[in-house]
């Protein structure tokens, strides 16, 4: 007889790359995204994602977010020049990693920038909050 695990959520893929966060939560019970109803990966159990409105505002999914202690893993070119969105993230404590390469318009783009920069978003889990990372295929800076 096969058990199924609960599965622990450890990263949080936005509705900006929600098709991402699809992709990646079918191979991966870590993985969860806007409306995602649970599913099990790997004999691991992934409970539905406590965000289910994909159209949910930053002031909304954020502190949500924040309180399950997922990383959050968006789509931002500019992320630098939005107050409101490092505010969001400054009063919550989130922790955010943003791709902010221009190639990252689709789905297979953005998954080219996660691979290339995946032992830092799990270097990221240790880390507290608040912070944002902005990543691309040849870089992984602080933004705050």
């Amino acid at each position: 007889m096969t058990r199924t695990k609960p599965a622990g959520v450890r990263f949080y893929f936005d509705a900006d790359i929600r098709g991402l966060g699809i992709l990646l939560s079918r191979i991966r019970s870590d993985v969860t995204y806007p409306g995602d109803p649970g599913g099990e990966v790997h004999k691991r159990l992934r409970p539905p994602c406590v965000v289910t409105d994909v159209a949910a505002r930053d002031d909304v999914w954020i502190p949500q977010v924040t309180e399950q202690g997922w990383l959050i893993v968006t789509r931002d070119r500019h992320i630098r020049t939005r107050p409101r969105e490092i505010a969001a993230v400054r009063e919550y404590g989130a922790r955010m990693v943003a791709l902010t390469a221009a190639e990252a318009t689709n789905t297979f783009n953005q998954l080219e920038v996660v691979m290339c920069r995946w032992r830092g978003l799990v270097k990221c889990l240790d880390r507290p909050g608040p912070f944002i990372y902005a990543a691309t295929r040849t870089s992984f800076e602080p933004v705050m």
